[in-house]
């Protein structure tokens, strides 16, 4: 910090305009502006500063002929230094025009000059395009958020949610808010538990959703909800995952599955629009096992083509496991694999349990028919990367074919990411949307050895499978769906259960005591007996949903103070210990935990 610098009060100064909005129009215009000092030149008789905020930047320039006492001012100034400046706009000479910046085409010619603060040193540049690692922009979010990008996506972030609020109003929805402070209920994820003074020995608990909330709120006769909500989830982070976040929550009363689709496919619409992308409705859709079976996974990513099936081409040739699929996975425009490569690929789809099928040339001779008619199925070319998975041993699991499909589609997965310099197919810009439904009810739990929901424990069997709720489980299935987008899944919801009786049930499948299940959601059970109607509804992760409208591939870069990947704030350097006076006011005594 330099010393003796002479700040100046903003006193009753207002700005006449931001730094992103005078054009050629305002030329001969008075005008003020304030702002952070991007960029300075000083050119001994002329002295440039570029003044930006969020709106943009402009060009200030200071003539030691015109004024002495206000170029020597300006000599003081350095980046980021927060100044007001005061003068005529000038057309730029041609020669001079900046066509990068909106405002390119003119420049004030400063008289009066203000410095409202000084600044140390940034502990990085401000441009975009300097690499700068993220525990420093995490530790310094407060300079990071200046960097144009970052405004750009706080911005759009904003943009968004006025988009949606706006969307859901039309259609009739109420905003209500539901507590932050709740019963903690398990299923799943952690919760953060809040300890309570007054109630000793007792915790609050962050709310994972609005779940029980919203239908709690169908109940009370709102019978359209909606909140843009921060919830809080005590797991290990990913880049699409923070330990709090942010989800438009939906909840409605008497729909069917199309009322939902209509309603939040017009939500879509409106965000996407908000951020200069035009969508069409009705989106895509596929059941789960459509989504399996053709990709692997239950969050299709169409930009890549999906699996084939194959098994039939190589009959009675001992591939792969008796009575189990066969697929052929393709890969468009990776060239040729290198033997290393191949072995690569090959190694992580043994990892994952699969037979895999690489070697092209001896397939060719051994099975010529089979491996044309692989190759008119799948349109593959000599440019194209084509493999074939198979399982080699004994089915495994619940649902064996399930399983075999998840490997060969991470597989598939596998190649596509890592040749994607190659191939290119998973640009950012092209958003693919599909709705996923008809999931199936439970899945297996290896580890408790016990079925589990596969949404959670309130949605809503298909009416027609609830016969074998407890003699097959593994058939029934659920009304639920989730959106998807480009293999990112953004929202996930069902049909709720409505009824108290049949709450009962799927608590018994999954193997809830009544006793535990009353402890856990009594308050629900309850209200399931006064009038519930039948209800639905959705959460679109709002931060997944800004983060590829502004084509990031972390949520990090779209939450504008975020926790790093060990759920730590740098900034502000938490979470942290508290006194022993705080602790002993909640009755809490701390115990080293014991090593693994």
């Amino acid at each position: 910090m330099s010393d003796g610098l002479k700040l100046d009060f903003l006193g009753d100064l207002k700005r006449t305009h931001d730094c992103g909005s005078l054009r050629l129009s305002d030329e001969g215009q008075r005008v003020l502006i304030m702002g952070w000092v991007h960029r300075r030149r000083d050119l001994g008789g002329l002295i440039f500063l570029h003044v930006r905020d969020r709106a943009g930047v402009t060009q200030a320039v200071f003539r030691l002929e015109a004024d002495s006492a206000v170029h020597a001012r300006a000599e003081e100034i350095r980046p980021e230094y927060v100044v007001g400046i005061e003068g005529i706009v000038e057309k730029r000479s041609a020669d001079t025009i900046n066509p990068a910046i909106p405002t390119g085409e003119v420049e004030i010619v400063v008289d009066k000059l203000w410095i409202f603060n000084e600044s140390k040193p940034a502990p990085f540049p401000m441009e975009d395009d300097v690499n700068v690692s993220e525990e420093a922009r995490l530790k310094y979010r407060f300079v990071d958020l200046r960097r144009p990008r970052m405004q750009h996506n706080v911005i759009l972030r904003s943009q968004i949610a006025l988009a949606a609020r706006q969307a859901m109003y039309a259609n009739g929805f109420l905003e209500i808010e539901t507590p932050f402070m709740t019963k903690s209920t398990p299923e799943g994820s952690r919760d953060f538990l809040v300890p309570s003074r007054m109630s000793l020995g007792s915790f609050y608990a962050l709310p994972q959703s609005p779940q029980i909330f919203k239908q709690l709120l169908m109940v009370s006769g709102f019978d359209k909800y909606f909140q843009i909500v921060r919830c809080f989830r005590d797991e290990d982070l990913r880049a699409d995952r923070q330990p709090e976040f942010t989800q438009i929550d939906i909840e409605m009363s008497f729909p069917q599955q199309e009322t939902i689709f209509a309603t939040v496919e017009s939500l879509v619409i409106a965000i996407f629009a908000a951020a200069g992308v035009t969508i069409e409705a009705p989106f895509i859709r596929m059941t789960h096992q459509q989504a399996i079976e053709s990709y692997g996974i239950d969050k299709p990513d169409m930009r890549i083509p999906p699996l084939v099936q194959v098994g039939d081409l190589f009959e009675g040739q001992g591939l792969g496991a008796e009575g189990m699929p066969m697929v052929a996975i393709t890969i468009p425009k990776t060239g040729a694999l290198s033997r290393k490569e191949r072995d690569e690929v090959k190694a992580f789809g043994v990892e994952k349990g699969l037979r895999v099928l690489d070697d092209l040339k001896r397939l060719d001779r051994d099975m010529p028919e089979a491996m044309a008619k692989v190759r008119e199925r799948t349109g593959a070319t000599e440019d194209d990367t084509l493999m074939i998975a198979a399982w080699p041993g004994e089915p495994k699991g619940q649902r064996p074919t399930e399983t075999f499909y998840l490997a060969a589609g991470q597989l598939r997965l596998h190649i596509a990411n890592k040749f994607n310099d190659r191939h290119k197919l998973l640009d950012p810009k092209d958003l693919r949307l599909l709705w996923v439904t008809d999931f199936p009810m439970f899945e297996w739990n290896e580890e408790e050895e016990r079925w589990v929901a596969t949404h959670h424990p309130f949605t809503s069997p298909f009416d027609e499978d609830l016969p074998i709720l407890e003699s097959d489980p593994a058939k029934v299935r659920s009304k639920a769906y989730d959106l998807v987008i480009s293999g990112v899944e953004i929202a996930s919801g069902s049909i709720r259960i409505h009824r108290r009786d049949l709450q009962s049930k799927i608590f018994a499948a999954l193997g809830f005591s009544m006793e535990e299940a009353k402890l856990r959601f009594g308050f629900l059970m309850d209200a399931l007996e006064y009038g519930a109607p039948p209800h639905g509804g959705i959460a679109l992760g709002f931060d997944r949903l800004v983060m590829m409208l502004a084509g990031e591939t972390s949520i990090r870069d779209v939450i504008p103070f975020p926790k790093t990947s060990k759920g730590t704030d740098l900034m502000c350097e938490a979470p942290s210990p508290v006194p022993d006076k705080n602790l002993r006011e909640l009755g809490i005594q701390l115990r080293v935990k014991p090593k693994e």
